[in-house]
C-alpha cells in the first residue's frame, strides 16, 4: 500500500489537514501529551502543513499552560481505525494568547463555542456536577456584549512537529516508518514494527 517514504509522509500531512477540517475524521480528536505526563483529547482545529504545525483551542487557566510555559515538549497520538494508521508525534508547544493566531482564531470561532470561556477556569472544584458555565449560558448561546469578557480566558495551543512515528496496522506485515525534521529539511527511515 504504502512504497515509499515520501508517499507516508504525504500521506500524514494530508491526513492532518483532513482532521482539521472534517469533524468526522477518526483523527480530528487527538490525545495531547505535555510534558508532565498528562494526556487529555482535544480538538484539532488547523495544521500548517508547511510548517507543520497544529493548532488547537485552550484556556489561558488550564493547568497544561503552566505545564507548557514550564516545559515545552509535547506528544500527540492519533489513529484511524478503519485504515489501520496510528500517528504518534513529538514537538514543541507554546500557548498563544495574543497576536495574529488567536486573534484570527477567535475571530473564526462562534459565541456558542466561546461561552466555554466565560466559566469557571478548567478544574475549579465544584460542589456537584457542572459545566462550569454561568447559568445564563446553559445551552444559550451569548450575544456579541456578553461574549468580550471570555476573549481573557482564550488561547491557542501551537504545537510545532519535529518528530513522526508511522505506523500502518495490516494483517499481511504491519509497517512502521519514523521521520524527523531539522529545520525544513526531513529524514525518514523504515524501522520494524
Amino acid at each position: 500500500m504504502f512504497e515509499s517514504l515520501d508517499d507516508i509522509r504525504t500521506d500524514c500531512a494530508n491526513r492532518l489537514i483532513r482532521a482539521a477540517h472534517d469533524r468526522k475524521s477518526p483523527m480530528h480528536t487527538p490525545v495531547i501529551v505535555t510534558a508532565d505526563v498528562d494526556a487529555r483529547v482535544m480538538v484539532l482545529r488547523a495544521f500548517d502543513a508547511a510548517r507543520w504545525m497544529l493548532r488547537l483551542h485552550t484556556d489561558t487557566r488550564a493547568p497544561k499552560a503552566q505545564a507548557i510555559a514550564a516545559d515545552p515538549r509535547m506528544a500527540v497520538l492519533l489513529y484511524d481505525k478503519g485504515a489501520k494508521i496510528q500517528m504518534r508525534l513529538r514537538g514543541t508547544g507554546r500557548i498563544e494568547a495574543h497576536g495574529p493566531i488567536a486573534d484570527a482564531a477567535w475571530a473564526a470561532s462562534t459565541n456558542f463555542a466561546r461561552r466555554c470561556y466565560l466559566g469557571d477556569g478548567p478544574g475549579a472544584v465544584s460542589d456537584g456536577p457542572t459545566s462550569g458555565l454561568p447559568p445564563e449560558f446553559e445551552g444559550t448561546e451569548p450575544d456579541d456584549t456578553q461574549i468580550i469578557p471570555a476573549r481573557d480566558n482564550f488561547a491557542v495551543l501551537l504545537i510545532d512537529i519535529a518528530e513522526v512515528d508511522w505506523l500502518y496496522l495490516a494483517h499481511t506485515g504491519h509497517q512502521r516508518a519514523q521521520f524527523s525534521r531539522a529545520g525544513e529539511v526531513w529524514t525518514g527511515r523504515w524501522v520494524a514494527p
